[in-house]
């Protein structure tokens, strides 16, 4: 019996208002991020899911070295924890971390 690991994150992305298309048309390319929702201010709401928290650290790095992305916080990160030989998800195993800066 072994254990599968789910990594959950949130991040604000920050980018100029004029670019908000563009970088959210870039951040789409990515397999494992999914857009929430965004402001007129250039803030947009990501979600990943990831199976481990290095993906989420080279992922983060990546948006963040996007052309035009002025900023990229890592709001929310939550690890899931499943058996995979049965299929039954263990609720009891999951660990959250949350980390505000600054106002979204």
């Amino acid at each position: 019996m072994s254990l599968n690991e789910v990594h959950i994150s949130s991040l604000v992305v920050h980018c100029a208002p004029e670019q908000l298309t563009e970088i959210k048309a870039q951040i789409e390319q990515f397999d494992n991020a999914e857009i929430y929702g965004d402001s007129p201010e250039g803030k947009i709401v990501v979600v990943l899911e990831t199976e481990n928290q290095g993906f989420i650290t080279d992922t983060i790095e990546a948006i963040n070295n996007l052309p035009n992305v002025l900023s990229t916080a890592l709001v929310y990160h939550q690890i899931e924890t499943e058996l995979d030989e049965d299929g039954t998800h263990n609720n009891n195993t999951g660990t959250q971390y949350s980390q505000t800066e600054g106002e979204v």
